[in-house]
Order: C-alpha cells, then sequence, then structure tokens
C-alpha cells in the first residue's frame, strides 16, 4: 500500500497542482480519479474523508489532508528538503503566500465560468429541472456557483465578469514576472506559487483565452518553461485537458484558430 493516496479528477484544475507538486518531488502515489458528473465526490465513502465533496484529497498514512493549497503547503513541510518549493526567507515566504492568496481570490474562481459554459453546460442541460436542483443541493461548496448558472449557462454579464478577473489576474502575474526577473513568479527558482497559477493558465490556453496575455510576452515564456518541466507531462496526463475530454470544445478551438 502506497504512503500516499490521491482522489482527484483529470481535469481539475485543483487536482492538477497537488498531482504536479507530487510528481515535482518524486513521490509516487495511489491514484484514485473519480468521475465529478457521476457523484463520486458525493458517494458516503468519499464524504468520510472529505465532507466538502470537492477534489482533491489527499491521504497520507491514512490520514486525510485536504483542499489543494493546503496539500501543497503539507506536502512542502514534510518534503522540504526534496525539490524545495519555498523559498527560505521569511519574508520571500510571506510574498509568495500573498501571491497564492490572490490567485486563489481572483483568477482560480474566474475561470471556472468559461470552463463551465464552454464544456461542462451541455452535462446539466440534459437534465430536467429537478435533477439539476438536486445535483446543486448535494455540493456544499459548488451550490450557488451552480444555481447563478443554472440550466442556460452563465449571462454574458458573469462571462464577462469573470473575464475582467482572469485579465486582472495576467496583469498581476506579469508584474510579479517584471518585477522578480522571471523566469519564475519569485525568480530563479520554481516555487508553489508558480504551481498554484498554473492550472488556470493551461485552462486558459486549452480553452483559447490565451489572447488575454498577447501584450504580456513573459507570460508565454513562463507557460513554455513549465510545460517543459519533467512533472508536466506527467500531471497533464491524457484527458486532462478540456478539449481532449470534451470533442465539441475541439471544434471551438479549430473555429477560433481559422478566425484568428
Amino acid at each position: 500500500m502506497s504512503e500516499f493516496a490521491l482522489y482527484n479528477a483529470p481535469q481539475s484544475t485543483c487536482s492538477q497542482r497537488v498531482r504536479y507538486t507530487l510528481h515535482t518531488k518524486g513521490r509516487a502515489f495511489e491514484e484514485h480519479s473519480l468521475d465529478l458528473f457521476r457523484g463520486d465526490q458525493l458517494k458516503p465513502e468519499y464524504l468520510a474523508i472529505n465532507p466538502n465533496g470537492v477534489v482533491p484529497t489527499l491521504v497520507h498514512n491514512g490520514t486525510p489532508v485536504v483542499d489543494s493549497a493546503v496539500i501543497m503547503e503539507y506536502l512542502e513541510d514534510i518534503l522540504g528538503d526534496v525539490a524545495p518549493l519555498r523559498p527560505r526567507a521569511p519574508m520571500e515566504v510571506a510574498r509568495m503566500r500573498a501571491m497564492m492568496r490572490f490567485i486563489d481570490e481572483v483568477p482560480t474562481p474566474a475561470v471556472r465560468v468559461p470552463s463551465y459554459n464552454l464544456a461542462f453546460l451541455p452535462h446539466y442541460q440534459a437534465m430536467t429541472e429537478e435533477e439539476f436542483l438536486a445535483v446543486c443541493e448535494s455540493k456544499p461548496l459548488r451550490r450557488e456557483f451552480l444555481l447563478k448558472m443554472g440550466r442556460t449557462g452563465f449571462p454574458q454579464s458573469e462571462m464577462d465578469e469573470a473575464l475582467g478577473r482572469l485579465k486582472r489576474g495576467i496583469d498581476r502575474m506579469a508584474h510579479w514576472l517584471r518585477e522578480g526577473g522571471g523566469p519564475w513568479l519569485l525568480g530563479a527558482d520554481l516555487t508553489l506559487a508558480d504551481i498554484a497559477i498554473m492550472p488556470v493558465i493551461v485552462r486558459m490556453d486549452d480553452i483559447n483565452l490565451g489572447q488575454l496575455w498577447a501584450d504580456a510576452p513573459q507570460i508565454e515564456l513562463w507557460l513554455r518553461n513549465i510545460k517543459a518541466t519533467d512533472a508536466f507531462a506527467r500531471t497533464y496526463y491524457h484527458g486532462s485537458l478540456l478539449t481532449e475530454k470534451y470533442p465539441h470544445l475541439q471544434s471551438l478551438q479549430r473555429t477560433a484558430h481559422v478566425a484568428a
């Protein structure tokens, strides 16, 4: 039995953070892939280890750790001497954590809006209203978000607000890269802050929102750099991108490229 067991979903941005951290640390783990649309995350056996009913959950020697940012910090706490991902100087640690707080407050929730509208909405549209409401009530952390979306999708005003928040996230990230001199957010070394924002940038690139950093070439370079790391390919195995999971997104992507 493995020391680490990770309950996650391939396309989950929060799961991708933790997979990347584990791979960077070189730690083998037993992976349990949950089908979120089938409701695996709401089954009693999963709620027993994560009452929030979301992924990921890391189980370390039988004890669960929940929330992706908490899990990343926990892994650094116990494996800090292996491929360190946190600065040594307390002030730099504070800067990193402030970055992570901004990432989790602004771009991370914002990217869910276009993700759901483009990829997940057809799944909910196939339900009856009663089925949809039952799903909303079963999700402790996503109830209000799903009710806002409804079975017709987020209105354009919500999409515009989300895109505005994503652009603010991009602008802040570009500032960090300029301020630190790159190639990573705090300078020469990859940290948990880079891993925190990685799934947002990868998701935006995947669903044709990369134009939001057209005036910030340092972000495109950052993306190329993180894709070149050994942990990236192992984290983003086939099926981890929305365009790999949902064929209708591939046609939208081709259309966008032709239009460009």
